[in-house]
C-alpha cells in the first residue's frame, strides 16, 4: 500500500461498550499500520483514539423495542447517512462492532457494494434467534466472536469466524493502586463503599438509578457510615445525572473517566446487566445486577429468549453465581437484602468471589484489541 492511499477502516458503532472496543482496536491498529484512517460512526473513546467521528451515535443508543420506536426516526437517518458516506469514502473494510440490528443493515448495503465486513461483537445468536446465523453469515466475511462458547453458533452454519478474546480482559486495570484511590476518592478503609452503576443509556439512567438511589438510603440508615461512589459512563450528561442527584441525601461521590479505580474501592455493587457485570467480575468485587425494560419489551424477551440469564458473569458460568433482580424484582427492598447479605454473610461473599476468579480464567490471558487489529489488516490486505 502506497504512502499516497493509506489503509482506510470504516467504523459503526452505537454503544458505549462498541465505542470502547472500536477506540481499543484502532490504538492498536495504529501500532502497526502508523497511517491507517478511521471514520465513522461512534462515541467520545473512539474520537480520542483518532477516529474521525462524522456521526455520534449517543443519540440512537438504545435498547428495547419501545425504546427503538421512539427513536426510530433518527436511527433511520442515521442509517441512511452512514450508507451515503459508505459509497462517497469507499473504504478498505466496514467493522461492525455490536449495534446488531441497525449493524445488520449496514453491513448488508456494504457487501452490495463490494465493501469487505468484518462483525466485531457477535449478536447474542445465542440467547434468541439462532436461526440468525446464517442471515449474518450472507452480509459478512468474517464474524469476530468475543466468548468462546460463541464459536460453534457459526462453525455449525460454515460462517467464518474467529474467537479474538475479550477486549475488557485487556482495558479492565485500574490506574492506581487501591490504597491511592480511597485517599483520592475521600474515602475510608474503616467504612463500607458501596458502587452504584445505573447504566450508559439515558433510558437505563432514567429507568435504574431512581431505584438504586432508593436502596441507597435505605442502606445509609441500615449502615452508618457507608459511602457510595458513582462513576459516570462518557456516554451520560452531567444535566442528566443531576436531576436524579439534586434532592438526594446521600453520601454519594460521583467520578468521570476512572470505572475501574471506582470498582476496585467497593466492597458491593448495585449494576445494571451487560458489559458493566462483566468488568466487575474481572476486579472481583461482589455484586448484583438489577434491569428493568419497558413491558412490552419485558414480555418479548420473555418470549423470545431462550437461556436462563442475562448477565455475563452468569451466562460464562451457566450458573447464577451474582443474583439478577429483573423487572418487578427490581426493587430497592431486594437491593437492599442482597447488598447487605454481601456485605454481612462472609462465606456468602467469598464464594460470589470464587466464582468471579472462574470468569477471568475462562476468558482467558487477553489480547483481544492486537487479535481483532491483525485480523482486519489481513482482511484489508487480500
Amino acid at each position: 500500500m502506497s504512502q499516497n492511499k493509506p489503509f482506510k477502516i470504516f467504523f459503526s458503532a452505537g454503544e458505549s461498550s462498541g465505542d470502547q472496543h472500536a477506540a481499543s482496536m484502532f490504538m492498536e491498529l495504529k501500532k502497526h499500520q502508523p497511517d491507517i484512517k478511521g471514520i465513522g460512526m461512534g462515541g467520545v473513546k473512539m474520537e480520542q483514539a483518532g477516529i474521525d467521528i462524522r456521526y455520534n451515535s449517543s443519540a440512537i443508543a438504545v435498547i428495547g423495542v419501545i425504546e427503538v420506536i421512539k427513536h426510530f426516526g433518527e436511527i433511520l437517518r442515521t442509517l441512511k447517512a452512514m450508507r451515503k458516506l459508505l459509497l462517497a469514502e469507499r473504504p478498505g473494510l466496514l467493522v461492525c462492532v455490536d449495534y446488531k440490528e441497525f449493524n445488520f443493515k449496514l453491513a448488508r448495503f456494504a457487501k452490495q457494494n463490494g465493501i469487505k465486513v468484518l462483525f466485531y461483537v457477535s449478536p447474542q445468536v445465542w440467547a434468541w434467534r439462532p436461526g440468525r446465523v446464517k442471515k449474518y453469515g450472507a452480509v459478512i466475511d468474517m464474524m469476530a466472536v468475543i466468548f468462546p462458547f460463541e464459536v460453534p453458533y457459526y462453525e455449525a452454519e460454515r460462517v467464518p469466524v474467529r474467537y479474538v478474546g475479550h477486549p475488557s480482559v485487556d482495558k479492565v486495570h485500574p490506574q492506581r493502586s487501591k490504597d491511592e484511590d480511597i485517599q483520592l476518592f475521600g474515602l475510608s478503609t474503616a467504612k463500607i463503599v458501596v458502587g452504584i452503576l445505573p447504566g450508559s443509556r439515558r433510558n437505563e439512567i432514567d429507568r435504574m438509578l431512581p431505584v438504586m438511589l432508593a436502596a441507597a438510603h435505605e442502606l445509609q440508615t441500615k449502615f452508618p457510615g457507608i459511602h457510595f461512589l458513582l462513576p459516570q459512563a462518557d456516554s451520560i450528561p452531567d444535566t442528566l445525572l443531576a436531576e436524579h442527584l439534586r434532592s438526594t441525601r446521600l453520601m454519594i461521590t460521583t467520578i468521570k473517566h476512572k470505572p475501574y479505580d471506582v470498582i476496585q474501592c467497593c466492597d458491593a455493587i448495585m449494576t445494571t446487566s451487560g458489559t458493566a457485570s462483566l468488568e466487575i467480575a474481572l476486579l472481583g468485587v461482589p455484586m448484583v445486577i438489577a434491569y428493568k425494560l419497558a413491558p412490552l419489551t419485558y414480555w418479548l424477551g420473555r418470549v423470545l429468549v431462550k437461556i436462563p440469564y442475562i448477565g455475563l458473569p452468569n451466562i460464562i458460568l451457566g450458573k447464577l453465581a451474582v443474583k439478577e433482580l429483573i423487572q418487578h424484582e427490581a426493587s430497592a427492598e431486594n437491593l437492599v437484602a442482597e447488598i447487605s447479605k454481601i456485605l454481612t454473610n462472609k462465606p456468602y461473599a467469598e464464594q460470589i468471589h470464587e466464582d468471579l476468579h472462574q470468569v477471568k480464567q475462562r476468558l482467558g490471558k487477553g489480547g483481544g484489541s492486537k487479535i481483532i487489529a491483525l485480523l482486519a489488516l489481513k482482511m484489508l490486505a487480500s
